[in-house]
C-alpha cells in the first residue's frame, strides 16, 4: 500500500514561491510580455538569465554531482505555478524539465551540467502535442549524420542543444547551430513552435530514445498541470478583483448573484486542480503511482484552465476583448496547454487502461 501523498506546501516551497513571484513581478509585467509577443524575439533572455544564473532554477532537477540543486519535482512545480501566473516567455518547462529529464534518462552528466547553469537551453525535438507513450517521429542516421524534419517543436528557437530521436532507436545530441529552425505560426506566442530540419547534422548518441522520451514527456505532462494551476489561479484572482471594483447601477458587479455562482465554480475547480497538480508533482518526486497521478492531473487540468481563462475574458466584459488587457495571453496559453503532452481525452483513455476500467 502506497504512502499518503503530501499535497501541502512546505516552508521552503513557500519561500521559493515568494522569491520567484517577486522576481516576476519586477521583470515580467503583462505589458512587457504583450510587447515581446509583437517582436521578433518572443523569448525573454534577460528574465531567463535572472531565473537561472541568478536563482539557480534551471538545475532544480539536476543532481548536485552535476552542478544542479538536487531538488525534486515538488519545488519545480512551485516555480512552474509562478511562471504560469505570469505567462512568462521563458523555456523553463521545455529545458529545465523535459530536456533535463531526457538527459537524466540517458545519464548524460556533462550535458546536464550545461543545462543546470541555464547558460545553454536544451529542447527535446519531439512534437509538443505528444502524450507520454505515444509514437514519435524520428530522423534518419546515415554515416553518423542526421537527416530529416521534425515539426511542432516548442521553444526550438531558443535552443542551444537539441535532443533528437533517430531511426536507429537512439537519442542524439545536436548543436542547434547545425540545424535549421523555421518558426511556425503559433496560437500561444509566449511558447512558440518551430520545425527543425537536419541535413547531415553531426550528432552524439546519448542512449536509447524510447525510455528517455517517455520519461521526459511524463514529467512534462505532470508538471504542466502546475503551470495550468498558476494560470487558473491568476485568472480567478484578477477576475474577482475586477468585479469588486467594476460598478453597475451604483453597486459592484461582483455582488450580482449570477456572477457569484460563476466565481464560486471557478474557485472550486481551481482548488480541485491544485490537489491534482500537487499529487502529480509528489508522485513524480517519490516515483509512486506516477503514471496514474499524471494521467489524472492532465485529464482534469486542461479543461479547467481553459474554462477559467474563458470566464475571465467574458467577465472582464469589453475590457477583456482588448489586446492591451493580458487575459488573451492566458486564454491562448490555456488552449495551447490543453493540447500539450496529450489531450485530456488521451489521458482519460490512458487512465482507463491503467486502472482497468475500459470504456463500455
Amino acid at each position: 500500500m502506497s504512502a499518503q501523498p503530501d499535497l501541502l506546501y512546505s516552508e521552503e516551497e513557500e519561500a521559493l514561491r515568494a522569491a520567484v513571484r517577486d522576481l516576476l513581478t519586477d521583470h515580467c509585467d503583462p505589458a512587457g510580455v504583450i510587447a515581446r509577443t509583437e517582436s521578433d524575439a518572443p523569448h525573454d533572455r534577460a528574465l531567463w538569465k535572472s531565473l537561472t544564473e541568478g536563482m539557480g532554477l534551471a538545475g532544480l532537477l539536476v543532481p548536485e554531482e552535476y552542478g544542479g540543486q538536487g531538488a525534486t519535482h515538488r519545488e519545480t512545480a512551485v516555480v512552474l505555478e509562478e511562471l504560469g501566473r505570469s505567462v512568462a516567455p521563458v523555456p523553463y518547462l521545455t529545458s529545465a524539465v523535459v530536456a533535463t529529464e531526457a538527459l537524466l534518462g540517458c545519464a548524460a552528466g556533462d550535458l546536464l551540467a550545461e543545462l543546470a547553469t541555464g547558460r545553454r537551453v536544451g529542447v527535446l525535438a519531439v512534437a509538443l502535442h505528444l502524450a507520454p507513450g505515444a509514437a514519435f517521429t524520428t530522423v534518419r542516421v546515415e554515416g553518423g549524420a542526421l537527416h530529416g524534419e521534425l515539426t511542432g517543436i516548442a521553444d526550438a528557437a531558443a535552443a542551444d542543444l537539441l535532443l533528437v530521436p533517430a531511426d536507429d532507436g537512439g537519442l542524439y545530441a545536436v548543436e542547434a547551430g547545425d540545424a535549421t529552425v523555421t518558426p511556425l505560426t503559433s496560437l500561444d506566442l509566449t511558447r512558440p513552435l518551430a520545425t527543425v530540419t537536419l541535413a547531415g547534422a553531426p550528432g552524439r548518441r546519448l542512449g536509447d530514445a524510447e525510455p528517455a522520451v517517455r520519461r521526459a514527456l511524463r514529467a512534462g505532462a505532470g508538471l504542466l498541470a502546475a503551470e495550468q494551476l498558476g494560470l487558473a489561479d491568476w485568472t480567478l484572482t484578477e477576475t474577482v478583483r475586477y468585479l469588486k471594483d467594476r460598478k453597475q447601477f451604483n453597486r459592484p458587479v461582483g455582488g450580482f448573484q449570477a456572477l457569484k455562482h460563476r466565481l464560486a465554480q471557478m474557485w472550486l475547480e481551481t482548488v480541485h486542480l491544485r490537489a491534482a497538480a500537487r499529487n502529480a508533482a509528489d508522485a513524480l518526486s517519490t516515483g509512486q503511482d506516477t503514471e496514474v497521478a499524471v494521467a489524472v492531473a492532465q485529464a482534469y487540468a486542461a479543461p479547467v484552465a481553459v474554462r477559467a481563462a474563458e470566464e475571465a475574458l467574458q467577465l472582464h466584459g469589453g475590457l477583456g476583448m482588448t489586446w492591451e488587457h493580458p487575459v488573451h495571453l492566458y486564454l491562448k496559453r490555456a488552449k495551447a496547454d490543453s493540447l500539450a503532452y496529450g489531450t485530456a481525452g488521451a489521458h482519460r483513455a490512458a487512465l482507463a487502461g491503467l486502472v482497468e476500467l475500459p470504456a463500455p
